[in-house]
């Protein structure tokens, strides 16, 4: 089957130097672009992460630093990997907890701006749990009925996400075959940022969901502990968390004007 789209979705994977998003790196990164009239187009690249790769991290993927030393670097792959998916909708395996929040550190740490306006993401392994609750090389076994050769390679597990989905939208009556519905199916609690530091209300405003303020609107506490926010800016945040907090503050100062 193909899936119903209105625009194009990159299903994408990332083997990393680890799973710190605000440290971390990306050593390797495969892309599958997918059309709503079935073209697909396929990227992948080693990365040089310009920092070792623990031997631990190697034997899982196999990548070690030798294998990305001639390798480019993020930043100069940066632009060429945002033209690609900057009209697209994103579609990972748990890609909304680690492979989307750790690309936009990588986009913004290499001056690409990045954010998630104007598109959905649709994470597989949400759908899997809620349905099954298994993992990505038994989830292409018991939907595909396939064995995953090559797990821990990105662009054999990007594949896999891509069969794994169709699948799922074949098997199950009540999956809708509708990127929105699908996105809105596989996301979890409503974060402002990727990393889940600044949740919504039920009001629909931006609040902390950790520390001592914990529950708290952002605005609230910004406007009556100003030093907190700059602490937050000078603290080992994800980027694109301070982008948020930043933005939130900015739209503050305006209301405030206005």
């Amino acid at each position: 089957m193909q899936l119903n789209l209105t625009k194009p979705i990159c299903f994408f994977d990332l083997e990393t130097t680890g799973i710190n998003i605000s440290s971390d790196r990306i050593v390797e990164i495969s892309i599958l672009k997918v059309y709503p009239d079935g073209k697909e187009e396929t990227y992948t690249k080693r990365v040089n992460p310009t920092i070792p790769i623990p031997p631990e991290v190697t034997k899982v993927h196999g990548i070690s630093d030798a294998d990305v030393a001639n390798a480019p670097t993020f930043k100069e792959i940066s632009k060429e990997v945002h033209n690609l998916i900057k009209d697209a909708d994103l579609g990972g395996f748990n890609s909304n907890r680690f492979d989307i929040p750790l690309l936009a550190e990588e986009m913004l740490r290499a001056d690409v701006d990045f954010d998630m306006k104007g598109r959905v993401a649709i994470d597989v392994q949400t759908i899997f749990h809620k349905m099954e609750q298994r993992t990505l090389s038994a989830a292409y076994k018991f939907y595909c009925d396939k064995n995953l050769e090559d797990a821990h390679s990105a662009e054999a597990d990007t594949l896999a996400t891509y069969e794994v989905l169709k699948a799922q939208v074949a098997k199950y009556d009540d999956l809708e075959n509708d990127t929105k519905f699908l996105a809105e199916f596989s996301s979890r609690k409503k974060f402002a940022d990727f990393a889940g530091f600044i949740a919504y209300n039920k009001k629909g405003e931006e609040c902390f969901s950790f520390g001592k303020h914990k529950g708290k609107t952002v605005e609230a506490v910004l406007n009556d502990e100003p030093g907190y926010f700059g602490w937050l800016l000078n603290a080992d945040f994800p980027l694109y968390t301070k982008k948020v907090l930043t933005a939130i503050k900015l739209r503050a100062f305006n209301n405030k004007l206005s």
